[in-house]
């Protein structure tokens, strides 16, 4: 008989378990060095290997960094519906000049948005990827010689006030190379009980992943998280050279980007839970599997591209791996499980059908509902009880007894998508979700305060820019 505990084991997780632990060590430690050194300590004896094998000294200068030092950057694909938001929330936070806009072969007007707000913006020949036009947009805008950090941004994403402010000094130590950003999803729009379910579902991922994972991954001394998310992150530009941005047969880059970061020795990876953007997560169930597979499959690429090294990230990747693949195996076999136990208490003459009873009595020498309920239900139950007092969002107890069922979906769409990683490639093509337009009223000091609309220039080989002499220049 498997015992219920062992059900829960699956349910949190070893992984999150240690990474749990590791974030609470994290989290005295930084009281400690708070109280006892307030000041800036000293360089580590990491920093100092990290300055020497920058040669050129780059890292050293880029301490104390200020928004004035971020270059952002946001490839959109057709989000007409969400990038002026977007431009106009990190428009209150960083200088215009600093915003970059690639439209990656948008057919809608994400382009001529970006160019009426006023932010410098390009366009692609064509739909090349997000990772294409990342590379593309890097290289044209000169961001690597311009700036000592850039910001990757999400075009639906509105980064919160305070963003800067918490993320920005991790970068100085010149061991950091990246910093993820705390995502948190959009709950200010009018849902059907299906998106409720289906935002509620990324909530607790996201409250339980960044509080416990995340947060336990990024500390100083065991540094190993599987992703930075392209949502919103934060990269020094010293390290962009060494990092293959586009590779072939890759579906989505930020999974790679981390692993490159941390396979090619790059440096660390910070992490803040004060570094809070906002994004919209997807609404309906087809826009939610086509997204939930994007991200497996992408995952699932990056693994089979890197091979293992004897390091702490592999060590804890492969810990990720296993334990991803049999608690996904035991989610989807789940229903099955409680189905054979119900259904003698359905029909009684149920153990007594020839190829049923050898069925019922092989399963439930096993399980039993008591231990399902105790081992897989009760524990998911409490943590959305967790997150709903966390996040303030009391709602989120209505769908409380429905979201296992999402874990059963997460786990078909994870496994299904193994083999998809090593039979096909991807072009890095992309499609977001359902976009629901934010609908801005402008005060008439707002209207007063808006740039004139912007001249659109052409390079030499036909692409478009927008800015004039002014906003090209170091371009």
């Amino acid at each position: 008989m498997i015992p219920w505990w062992a059900l829960a084991l699956l349910v949190f997780g070893a992984n999150s378990t240690l990474w749990g632990f590791v974030g609470l060590g994290r989290l005295a430690d930084e009281a400690v060095m708070r109280r006892l050194r307030p000041r800036k300590p000293a360089a580590s004896a990491e920093d100092m290997l990290a300055l020497r094998d920058d040669p050129r000294g780059r890292r050293a200068r880029q301490v104390n960094l200020t928004v004035d030092d971020v270059a952002i950057l946001i490839p959109a694909h057709n989000e007409g519906a969400v990038i002026e938001d977007s431009l106009r929330a990190i428009m209150k936070l960083v200088p215009r000049k600093n915003i970059h806009v690639v439209s990656d072969g948008s057919t809608d007007d994400t382009f001529e948005i970006a160019v009426r707000v006023g932010v410098k913006a390009i366009k692609t020949r064509q739909n090349v990827g997000k990772a294409g036009a990342l590379h593309e947009a890097i290289e044209r805008f000169k961001l690597v010689e311009r700036f000592p950090v850039v910001m990757f941004l999400d075009a639906d994403t509105r980064v919160q006030p305070g963003y800067f402010a918490a993320a920005l000094p991790l970068f100085d130590s010149p061991r950091v190379a990246a910093v993820a950003g705390c995502v948190r999803t959009d709950t200010g729009r009018v849902l059907s009980p299906v998106g409720n379910l289906l935002v509620g579902h990324r909530m607790k991922i996201y409250a339980m992943g960044q509080r416990v994972l995340k947060y336990g991954q990024t500390s100083r001394r065991l540094n190993a998280t599987p992703i930075i998310p392209g949502f919103a992150s934060m990269y020094r530009t010293a390290v962009l050279p060494g990092i293959d941005m586009n590779p072939p047969g890759l579906v989505i880059e930020d999974f790679n980007m981390t692993f490159e970061v941390y396979q090619r020795r790059l440096g660390k990876v910070g992490f803040t839970m004060g570094a809070v953007a906002v994004t919209q997560d997807p609404d309906n169930l087809r826009d939610y599997v086509r997204q939930t597979k994007r991200w497996a499959l992408g995952f699932w690429q990056t693994v089979r591209r890197h091979p293992p090294r004897l390091n702490l990230f592999t060590a804890m990747l492969t810990l990720a791996l296993v334990e991803l693949v049999t608690s996904s195996l035991m989610f989807v076999v789940l229903p099955a499980i409680l189905l054979i136990l119900v259904v003698p208490d359905l029909f009684t003459s149920a153990v007594s059908w020839p190829w049923f009873g050898h069925l019922y009595t092989a399963v439930s020498a096993h399980m039993t509902l008591e231990r399902i309920f105790f081992g897989v239900a009760a524990p998911d139950y409490a943590v959305t009880i967790l997150v709903a007092a966390m996040e303030r969002r009391p709602r989120l107890l209505l769908a409380m007894f429905f979201l296992p069922l999402m874990r059963v979906l997460d786990a078909a769409v994870g496994l299904y998508s193994i083999p998809q990683a090593w039979l096909a490639n991807s072009d890095g093509r992309w499609k977001s979700p359902a976009r629901k337009r934010v609908r801005h009223v402008h005060t008439p000091r707002e209207i007063m305060s808006q740039p004139a609309p912007v001249p659109v220039l052409a390079d030499s080989a036909g692409r478009a820019y927008a800015g004039g002499p002014a906003a090209t220049s170091g371009v």
